[in-house]
């Protein structure tokens, strides 16, 4: 079995010695690692497709095998990842707020790395490459354990990323390359030497490690993200963002998988909507009112679709008479990760803005766009769906704590 521990103390080494690094240390590995991924492509997706066969060959769901797929673009993507987390700020050491005491006591409080890391997480060997970068720039080592199908990509890109970081030190990332599930079960205790741990997958992972875990863990959630078309809408705009943001990618969490409508615009809008769908094989679960409307075209919904992340091309459909039933809707059913409003309407975008319970709301614009690469962060360690210390897309300063440092000239208590 793997030897965790020795893992975990060599992590914590690694971690005191990237707080020493400079900006530019940091930012010439990330540059060498994007450069180094670019050059060992074919090695990545030889790695890549031998997964890709064993999934294929194990009955994987179509949405599972697109996250765990890498192409050349993709590969390019996860490169360009790094590079745009050297060309960030480095915020590690900066004074987030400093006051002097009536004492003279000068205090500052002063961003600092988390010190270990561990991400725990299914498919998607992209994630290998921007936990690395975020975690390298912010100054934390990192363990990864990814999930078993992709175990040869990761350890490709893991070789990869050690190599570029052997400069400063090469256990700044590494890899628990044992799929046992006993191996996890025991890297979920390892609360000795890991500071934090990030579930990132399915429900069924990121309940067993909130359930299981004695590491405080930031819990990245599900997507069944909403998109709500109002009955003040552009329906041209509402069916671009529909078809965008379930089709583009469906095994992504923040694809959309319920649509709610409002009664006042759903017989203009389904029979166009389902059309466009129809092009992509979407199947429509929807309640009475929209069956009425679209007759053969749409299946019933249980209610537990309403409450479904597919990663598929199903979409559940729910009418509603106002934007209040839309949002008590919505807040009961989702994730808390992303819910979009199409509408024309001011005061009705504001009130959706301000009651709807989500690490990121939209006011027409798709809810694909919940990502640190989207938003600027170079990359994300993930969609932290709770409300403790990180929401929505984790970049950098998100894996980040803060010291307090105190000057004097000689004070004491009284």
């Amino acid at each position: 079995m793997t030897d965790l521990i020795d893992m975990g103390e060599r992590a914590v080494r690694a971690g005191y010695t990237l707080q020493k690094a400079s900006p530019d240390e940091k930012n010439n590995v990330l540059l060498n690692a994007a450069e180094l991924l670019c050059l060992r492509q074919t090695d990545i997706l030889a790695a890549n497709e031998e997964d890709i066969k064993r999934a294929e060959a194990n009955g994987m769901h179509a949405g599972m095998i697109d996250r765990l797929m890498l192409t050349s673009a993709r590969i390019d993507a996860m490169s360009e990842g790094l590079r745009q987390i050297a060309a960030l700020p480095d915020c590690i050491g900066e004074t987030m707020e400093s006051f002097e005491r009536p004492n003279g006591l000068l205090i500052e409080k002063r961003r600092v790395p988390i010190g270990v890391i561990g991400i725990i997480y299914e498919s998607r060997p992209n994630v290998t490459a921007d936990a690395f970068g975020l975690c390298f720039k912010t100054g934390n080592a990192v363990i990864l354990k990814g999930g078993s199908d992709a175990i040869c990509s990761n350890i490709a890109i893991v070789r990869v990323l050690r190599e570029a970081a052997s400069g400063i030190t090469e256990d700044a990332v590494q890899l628990i390359e044992d799929t046992d599930r006993a191996v996890t079960a025991e890297f979920m205790k390892l609360n000795k030497y890991v500071s934090v741990l990030i579930p990132r997958g399915g429900a069924g992972l990121i309940r067993s490690v909130i359930e299981n875990s004695t590491i405080p863990v930031i819990e990245t959630g599900t997507g069944n993200c909403h998109v709500y078309v109002d009955r003040d809408a552009d329906l041209d705009m509402a069916v671009r963002i529909i078809l965008n943001a379930k089709t583009q990618r469906i095994g992504v969490c923040n694809a959309c998988e319920s649509l709610v409508i409002h009664s006042a615009v759903s017989e203009r809008l389904l029979p166009r909507l389902a059309d466009a769908l129809s092009i992509h094989k979407v199947e429509l679960r929807g309640d009475e009112r929209v069956k009425e409307v679209l007759k053969d075209e749409c299946v019933a919904a249980a209610e537990e679709d309403y409450g479904r992340e597919y990663l598929d091309y199903i979409l559940s459909l729910k009418t509603v008479d106002s934007v209040e039933e839309a949002i008590e809707h919505i807040n009961k059913y989702n994730t808390g990760h992303s819910d979009c409003i199409v509408t024309e309407n001011k005061e009705t975008a504001e009130k959706f803005l301000n009651e709807i319970d989500a690490a990121c709301v939209y006011v027409n614009a798709s809810t694909r766009f919940t990502d640190g690469f989207e938003f600027g962060f170079g990359a994300e360690i993930g969609i932290s769906t709770q409300k403790l210390h990180a929401r929505g897309p984790m970049g950098l300063k998100e894996l980040t704590s803060y010291k307090y440092t105190i000057r004097g000239n000689g004070q004491i208590r009284g």
